[in-house]
This record gives structure tokens, C-alpha cells and sequence, in this order.
């Protein structure tokens, strides 16, 4: 049986009918056509489809999508500002190599995003507990951190 759910996403109003055992990634990707938040795991031990739900970083694949109604819920789609500059940490990722395949990248960021809305000067231990839950085959995760601290040093700067 069918909902209609009521939430923001992104900044913007956004009402959609849900089914009561879907996921919000799955409403995110599916329904709403926002597929920069991967399916990675189904299990939420990957990070790949990490969004922000009022300011906490969550694995949308567990969460059901009944779960974000009345509440905000950013993507890796809403970081980039309406004239389409990048956000900080994007614009770190890519200066500092922290991108190779891209899979984990949206998740990362988005988990990352939510550790220096809260915490402004990560010691580089904090950098690593907050994207603790987000696997990367990749990288080695050394340029993902230091694009993390350049994002928080370049937020200083402002």
C-alpha cells in the first residue's frame, strides 16, 4: 500500500508516493531519479549511500523511506549552489586526488559534510572516525583525508 510522504531534499519541498518497504535510497535513485547516492552493500557496511537526514549522516539503503517524512535530507546532487559551483569538499576531492573510480565518492563526501558541519577543525583521527563507515577499494583513503582537512582549512578562509 502506497503513502504520500511529504520532505525536503535538497532545500527544496519534495512529496512523493512511497511504498511502506521501500528505502529512501530507493526513492532517492528509483522515484525521484537522484542516482548520485550509490547501492553498494544493501547492508549499510559500505558508506555508498551515505545522504544527510537532519544534519546526521545516514545509510539511506537501511532506512525506510516512510522514516524521512517531514524531515530534511540532503544528496550529493544538493551540495553544488544553484549557479552550480561545487562545494567545498567536491572541489577538495578533486584537487587532491581523492577520486579515483567514484563509486564511494558521493557517500564519502557526504559523510565528511557531516562531520565538519559539527565539527569545524577535525583532528585528523576525527576525519578518520567520521568516514569510518565508508569502504573505498581505491584509494587508500590517505588523499581522501587530506582532501577533508583541506576542505576544513579552506572553510577557515572565508
Amino acid at each position: 500500500m502506497k503513502k504520500e510522504m511529504q520532505f525536503t531534499l535538497n532545500g527544496e519541498e519534495a512529496r512523493v508516493e512511497v511504498d511502506s518497504a521501500w528505502t529512501l535510497l530507493y526513492v532517492l535513485r528509483e522515484v525521484l531519479e537522484l542516482t548520485g547516492t550509490k547501492l553498494g552493500c544493501g547492508y549499510g557496511e559500505c558508506g555508498a549511500c551515505t545522504v544527510i537526514m537532519d544534519g546526521q549522516a545516514v545509510n539511506s539503503c537501511l532506512l525506510p523511506a516512510l522514516e524521512a517524512e517531514g524531515r530534511s535530507v540532503t544528496t550529493i546532487e544538493g551540495l553544488a549552489d544553484a549557479d552550480g559551483q561545487l562545494h567545498s569538499l567536491q572541489k577538495a576531492f578533486i584537487e587532491q586526488g581523492a577520486v579515483q573510480c567514484g563509486f564511494c565518492t558521493p557517500g564519502m563526501i557526504m559523510s565528511a559534510k557531516a562531520l565538519l558541519d559539527e565539527t569545524h577543525d577535525p583532528t585528523e583521527d576525527e576525519i578518520k572516525e567520521g568516514i569510518a563507515g565508508n569502504l573505498c577499494r581505491c584509494t587508500g583513503y590517505v588523499k581522501i583525508i587530506e582532501a577533508v582537512k583541506a576542505a576544513a582549512i579552506g572553510s577557515k578562509i572565508v
